[in-house]
């Protein structure tokens, strides 16, 4: 994968496959990793409905 998708759902699927994998071992690293700040693409992702569970390392609906 050379980028996140834009969609929601779609991004909350890669975001969790690429942190379920152990690809990445932080939601932070991934988004550095795909140039993104984390802070903003939480935001993004609450506006659309998901929230990052820490304990459980994935984007989960609120």
């Amino acid at each position: 994968m050379d980028h996140l998708p834009q969609d929601p759902a779609m991004l909350v699927s890669a975001i969790n496959m690429l942190l379920r994998d152990d690809e990445f071992d932080t939601l932070e690293s991934l988004c550095y990793y795909f140039n993104r700040e984390p802070d903003e693409l939480k935001a993004y992702l609450l506006q659309h409905g998901f929230a990052y569970n820490e304990a459980q390392r994935q984007m989960r609906p609120c």
